[in-house]
């Protein structure tokens, strides 16, 4: 298996890649340029939206438009392109970064420092009413999120920890936490992920070079090597969810590889699921 080139950006941190089921589109985000770009595979057609502030996440919502995890909070675009804010709680600081959709279609929206200080971090469920509850309120940097196929199983990333982890919630809280799968110093710092049909859980290593999929009892399973150092996110798109996006970022080396700040792809890599939109 080998990565291929999707989109050729140069995105500074590009992020989160989304398969927009509806729109038959991939959504990602370049963090750091505020930008939120879009693109078809079966046309080519590409569009990019500037956001106001650094934007972490950006995810298609059931009633059109997008729901985007800024640096001041949660705001919402409709299908017009008109912003209002669905929750701001700015901390100087601090910016929003990675999200993902549960299966009831709320955000969990997760924060962190731009100095990456540990405790600096949030990890927040966001209903589409706007009601807020923070799960974590001492990550780091607050990364991946996913669940398992039948949705009784969270996974998530808090980055310098070197770990994917487990979670259990009850109501409003995160009850439990479990270490499911450790990166070894040298392999890169686990960033974002994404959970196949199958269960499998594949994650991007930044300064890693690489994607990995772990089987769904924490086995290492699969490693792809990749041209750049370092990878952010993935995610399964196309018309049959069988293709692996995966976003880079550019930002912090000195001579960055000419597809660093692109989208790649591992055609048929597995067999993703279809995301559920904001508010369900």
């Amino acid at each position: 298996m080998r990565a291929e080139l999707a989109v050729r950006a140069s995105a500074e941190l590009g992020e989160g890649p989304t398969w927009d089921t509806a729109a038959r589109r991939l959504i990602w985000v370049d963090i750091l340029g505020s930008r939120v770009h879009t693109w078809d595979p079966a046309t080519g057609r590409r569009t990019v939206m500037a956001t106001e502030q650094h934007v972490g996440a950006a995810k298609p919502r059931a009633a059109g438009g997008l729901v985007v995890n800024l640096r001041d909070g949660i705001g919402l675009y409709d299908a017009g392109g008109a912003f209002t804010w669905l929750v701001r709680d700015a901390v100087p600081g601090r910016r929003g970064n990675d999200a993902a959709v549960a299966p009831d279609g709320a955000l969990w929206a997760g924060t962190m420092r731009y100095d990456e200080s540990p405790g600096g971090g949030t990890l927040t469920r966001v209903a589409p009413d706007g009601t807020a509850a923070v799960l974590l309120d001492d990550v780091a940097v607050s990364n991946g999120t996913g669940w398992s196929p039948d949705g009784t199983r969270v996974y998530y990333v808090d980055s310098p920890t070197r770990r994917i982890d487990t979670l259990r919630v009850e109501g409003q809280r995160v009850v439990e936490r479990r270490e499911f799968a450790a990166i070894e110093p040298g392999a890169g710092f686990p960033d974002g992920l994404t959970v196949d049909a199958d269960g499998g859980v594949w994650v991007a290593l930044w300064d890693g070079g690489q994607v990995r999929r772990y089987a769904s009892d924490g086995r290492l399973d699969r490693t792809v090597r990749l041209p750049v150092p370092r990878p952010t996110a993935c995610a399964f798109g196309g018309p049959d969810l069988r293709d692996l996006y995966i976003t880079t970022a550019r930002t912090g080396q000195s001579r960055p590889h000419p597809l660093a700040g692109s989208v790649l792809v591992l055609p048929d890599a597995g067999q993703g699921t279809a995301g559920i939109p904001f508010g369900g």
